[in-house]
């Protein structure tokens, strides 16, 4: 079974130029190829390990919307010359668009799917999806967006010590001892990733943690995603590999 292919073309053109330098995590200073320096707003809180070397290439969105206090985005970095889309909240919708395409074969089937769902009370997982005509179980999904870069091909998962990640393991563990199925997915937005694992050597309690998880019942995905600055389009699922050296 075919399915158009799920991508998520940017409004308007994407600006390019080169890092400065990033600070207070959600700020960038670039200089734009035109010359024009300026400073953009960084959606992503993480390390981006690889992606923050001044002097690299970024691409930044420009905004018209006088109340924002920052009419620039910084979208896109390059690891070399590989471009990379770094931002975790456009992965949990890129993901939720391609499951309800048919697009994750793993996961297609469901004729629900809720973003941003709360279990057991307090915390939340990314999506859940229910009403599988051969499947009555619920089933908890967690997006992660990996974006560093190992050897051969390899896109590896943290790129910081991550105690929020490991309990987003523990909570899909428990789902699945409750009786429902939970998924661990990994959103490798690189086009040279051939393979997903965990950085050993960044968070070994997360590489032990996505082990465990594995073993109690709790399935690890992985696709990656074609970033160009027109658009980010679901290329292909991944391997995912329990054990990873860098």
């Amino acid at each position: 079974m075919s399915h158009a292919p799920v991508r998520h073309a940017f409004p308007r053109p994407l600006v390019p130029g080169r890092l400065v330098r990033r600070y207070k995590r959600f700020l960038a200073d670039v200089v734009l190829d035109d010359g024009r320096e300026l400073t953009a707003h960084c959606p992503s809180p993480g390390a981006m390990t690889g992606l923050d070397h001044p002097g690299s290439r970024v691409w930044l969105a420009h905004h018209d919307d006088p109340k924002r206090k920052l009419a620039w985005s910084w979208v896109l970095a390059s690891d070399g010359d590989v471009l990379v889309s770094f931002d975790g909240t456009s992965s949990n919708r890129f993901v939720a668009d391609a499951i309800a395409a048919g697009a994750m074969l793993p996961l297609a089937g469901y004729a629900e799917l809720k973003r941003e769902v709360r279990v057991d009370g307090a915390s939340r997982v990314d999506l859940r999806l229910a009403d599988h005509p051969d499947d009555p179980r619920p089933c908890w999904v967690e997006v992660k967006t990996a974006t560093l870069g190992g050897p051969g091909g390899l896109a590896l998962f943290p790129d910081a010590v991550t105690a929020r990640g490991l309990r987003h393991l523990e909570a899909l563990a428990a789902r699945v001892a409750a009786g429902d199925r939970a998924v661990i997915l990994y959103l490798c937005k690189r086009a040279d990733a051939r393979a997903l694992a965990p950085a050993e050597d960044v968070d070994p309690a997360y590489a032990r943690g996505l082990r465990d998880a594995v073993a109690a019942g709790v399935e690890a995905l992985a696709w990656r995603a074609d970033v160009t600055p027109q658009a980010i389009t679901l290329a292909a699922q991944l391997p995912v590999l329990l054990t990873s050296t860098r």
